[in-house]
C-alpha cells in the first residue's frame, strides 16, 4: 500500500478561499486535509498501453485545468456541492517505459486510498482503460471479503487476449475475469453498439455470462431507466459497485477526443443524467473516467469540458445521498 506512489501536480490552489464559487476553490489536496473526505480523486496518468495511438495521459492535468470554468453550484439540481468534502490525492506517478511497473503502482496506490478512506468514494481519472483493471484489483486487494460489481459504459467489451496484446487497454475486463477477481454475471456494459465488437469477443462475453445491454435496445426503454436497473440489480448481489465510464461510448460528434471514437453513440445528455442516478445510488463505491485524449480534441476542447461536466454530475448525485 504505498502512499508514494502519489504526487500531487503543480497548479494554483485557492485553498484559502472561505466561500468557494468554483471548483477549483472548493478541492482540496488531500495530504493538506485535516478531516475525513467523503471523495477522493486521484489521476492515472497512462496511455502507452493503448491499443491505439492515444495522448489520454495527458487528461488528469486537463481536467485540473478545465475545472477553474466551473461552478460549484448545480442549477439544473440546485444543489451546491460545497458540502462534500472533495480532496485530490494527485496522480500516481508513472515509470517511463515499464509499463507493469506503473500498472502495479496504480494498484497499490488504489489500494492504500481505498484502505485509509474505506467510507470515501474513489474516483480516479485515467489515463486509458488498463487504469480500471489496475484499481479493481486494488479495491479488491483493500476489501478482499467483498462482491465486486461492475457497471461498465463502453463502446467495447474489452475483453480482447492479455496473452496476445498484453495487459493492454483492450483487455481489462478480462483481466478481472481470467483473474479471479470479478466474475463475469457481475458485470453489467450498457453503450455497446454498430461494428466495434468481434464476434469471438461476444462469445467470451456470453460463456462468462457477461450482461450486454446495446445502446439500441437501452433507449427502447430509456438509457437513464436502464443504467437504474443495471445498478439495481448489481446491489441485489454485490457488496460495492464499481463504475467505469469509458468516454468513447459518446458520440464522436460530440466528443472527438478520445483514441477510438465511434458514431453512433451516447449524447451528452444522456450520459449526464445517467451519472446523476449512478451518483445517487449507494452501493456505487467506486467510479473511473477513462480513454480521454486531449491532444485529439478541437481547439474549444469540447471532450475536456464534457469529461468536467461528466464528473460534477457523478459528484451531484453523491451529495444528492443524503438529501
Amino acid at each position: 500500500m504505498s502512499e508514494h506512489w502519489l504526487e500531487q501536480p503543480e497548479w494554483l490552489w485557492n485553498v484559502n478561499t472561505i466561500d468557494p464559487t468554483y471548483v477549483h476553490h472548493w478541492v482540496r489536496q488531500l495530504k493538506e486535509m485535516e478531516g475525513k473526505p467523503e471523495l477522493i480523486l486521484y489521476g492515472a496518468p497512462i496511455s502507452r498501453s493503448s491499443i491505439s495511438v492515444s495522448g489520454a495521459s495527458l487528461y488528469p492535468t486537463e481536467f485540473r485545468r478545465m475545472w477553474k470554468g466551473f461552478a460549484t453550484y448545480n442549477l439544473d439540481e440546485d444543489v451546491d456541492l460545497v458540502d462534500l468534502i472533495v480532496a485530490d490525492a494527485g496522480d500516481v506517478v508513472m515509470h517511463t517505459t515499464d509499463i507493469p511497473l506503473s500498472h502495479k503502482r496504480i494498484e497499490e496506490a488504489t489500494t492504500f486510498l481505498a484502505s485509509k478512506y474505506s467510507d470515501a468514494v474513489t474516483s480516479m481519472i485515467g489515463g486509458d482503460h488498463s487504469t480500471t483493471a489496475c484499481a479493481v484489483r486494488g479495491i479488491k486487494e483493500a476489501f478482499p471479503n467483498d462482491r465486486i460489481g461492475i457497471l461498465q459504459l463502453d463502446t467495447h467489451l474489452d475483453v480482447r487476449d492479455p496473452s496476445e496484446l498484453g495487459p493492454a487497454n483492450g483487455t481489462p475486463i478480462r483481466q478481472l475475469i481470467d483473474g479471479s477477481t470479478v466474475k463475469g454475471e457481475d458485470i453489467i456494459n450498457i453503450g455497446l453498439h454498430g461494428y466495434f465488437n468481434a464476434k469471438p469477443l461476444i462469445t467470451y462475453a456470453n460463456y462468462h455470462s457477461i450482461q450486454m445491454v446495446t445502446l439500441k435496445n437501452a433507449r427502447k426503454v430509456g438509457f437513464v431507466h436502464t443504467v437504474q436497473e443495471a445498478l439495481n440489480q448489481l446491489s441485489q448481489k454485490v457488496d460495492r459497485i464499481y463504475v467505469t465510464v469509458d468516454m468513447d461510448v459518446l458520440d464522436i460528434s460530440v466528443a472527438p477526443g478520445v483514441p477510438a471514437s465511434t458514431p453512433g453513440g451516447l449524447s451528452t445528455a444522456e450520459l449526464f443524467d445517467s451519472l446523476l442516478e449512478i451518483g445517487k445510488h449507494p452501493s456505487v463505491r467506486h467510479i473511473d473516467f477513462v480513454c480521454l485524449d486531449p491532444s485529439k480534441d478541437s481547439k474549444v476542447l469540447e471532450t475536456v469540458k464534457t469529461g468536467v461536466y461528466a464528473w460534477l454530475q457523478f459528484v451531484t448525485g453523491v451529495v444528492c445521498r443524503s438529501k
